[in-house]
């Protein structure tokens, strides 16, 4: 594989840093007794489902997480057959697929979980069911009020025989935020609300730890954890110290054409920079509709021809322009718009900071239309 971009913009996505982060986040979870939940939502936060998928499975990781019913079905039909969390249901949802499918189920609600029930009693099937209660996010998730209810009936569709409750489980607000009240606020309504569960009957397994708990809070990582931003490389915590983690996705694009403008001379929509001095121009042709933030406009550089070169004037839909000063600069010269940072070029994590963000904004929405992803690394696929 040529190390140049073939297209207009190319993911590059490193496998071989998803196996490392994975193995890394499983053995703080094995030190604590507990399995590992890889969540790949929004198509491995935009780094490729399956691939993510596969290289976490085989790299330590024991089951997987997303969001919606589409997600899930799509990772069976390619083959995935571990076992699968989907968790975030509308109105009209037909879980009659999913229980099919073998894919486990996230209730919030009676209702919710009496039409997994009647899919998984129309199919004459059990549907594995996590049972999740709001503990202070405010999201989604059972308020605590209407629990007891909640797990009384779950107990009665265990009993009935078309429902295992599999686990009870729910998400911290604040836990990237290290000493944050929250995190031990929703720890107790946590204990509180399994307590109920077990009480009515119920013997299920724990889960509460994201990203940030896995590498902060052993003590709330209970029978499994749930890493999902972690597992590209991206650190939620950074404040606490070096985790070891490698970011696994790389920008990158290539010079579409270069020029030499004149003092004076003024770049891009509405001439908000103008050169002091003759200097180079490099056009690269990405943009905001390839996933470059208008709001990096004059706030960004790039990685081009061994140092790092600011963007100048307007970041434009499909383009924009690298100020290179007197350097010679070729048609093709490979652009990196952002990557793990090893080289000295501009990380996501330094993106999302420059226009006040967070770094998963950055990653999720990078994989667009004219923007190609490239899988590299061990076993790439």
């Amino acid at each position: 594989m040529s190390d140049q971009p073939t297209h207009r913009a190319d993911l590059r996505i490193d496998v071989g840093a998803i196996r490392h982060n994975v193995r890394v986040l499983s053995a703080r979870a094995r030190g604590s007794g507990a399995r590992t939940m890889v969540i790949v939502k929004a198509d491995g936060y935009g780094h490729g489902a399956l691939t993510v998928a596969r290289a976490a499975l085989d790299s330590g990781a024991d089951c997987l997480g997303v969001a919606s019913l589409d997600e899930a079905l799509r990772l069976r039909a390619r083959g995935v057959d571990a076992p699968l969390l989907c968790w975030l249901h509308a109105e009209g949802d037909d879980f009659a697929p999913a229980v099919a499918a073998g894919i486990e189920l996230s209730a919030s609600s009676q209702a919710s979980l009496h039409r997994m029930a009647a899919a998984a009693k129309q199919q004459d099937r059990v549907v594995r069911v996590h049972l999740k209660i709001d503990t202070g996010l405010c999201r989604n998730g059972c308020p605590a009020e209407l629990w007891p209810a909640l797990v009384e009936a779950a107990a009665k569709a265990e009993a009935d025989g078309h429902v295992e409750v599999v686990a009870v489980w729910s998400h911290l607000a604040c836990a990237d935020e290290l000493d944050h009240p929250s995190i031990d606020r929703q720890a107790e309504r946590f204990h509180r609300a399994y307590q109920q569960a077990r009480t009515a009957g119920l013997n299920p397994i724990r889960h509460l730890a994201n990203s940030a708990a896995v590498l902060t809070r052993p003590d709330l990582h209970f029978e499994l954890v749930r890493p999902g931003i972690a597992v590209y490389g991206l650190d939620p915590v950074p404040q606490h110290g070096d985790h070891d983690l490698r970011p696994a996705m790389t920008f990158r694009s290539s010079v579409a054409l270069t020029k030499r403008v004149g003092a004076g001379e003024s770049v891009s929509y509405g001439h908000t920079w103008t050169a002091k001095r003759s200097t180079n121009l490099a056009l690269v042709p990405v943009g905001y509709a390839d996933g470059v933030p208008r709001t990096l406009s004059g706030r960004m550089s790039v990685w081009l021809a061994g140092q790092r070169r600011p963007v100048v004037g307007r970041v434009c839909m499909d383009q924009l322009v690298v100020d290179c000063g007197d350097d010679r600069i070729g048609e093709g010269d490979e652009v990196l718009l952002f990557g793990p940072g090893d080289r000295g070029e501009p990380t996501a994590a330094e993106w999302a900071e420059e226009i006040g963000t967070i770094h998963y904004e950055i990653v999720t929405g990078m994989y667009r239309p004219r923007v190609t992803r490239t899988v590299v690394g061990a076993e790439a696929s």
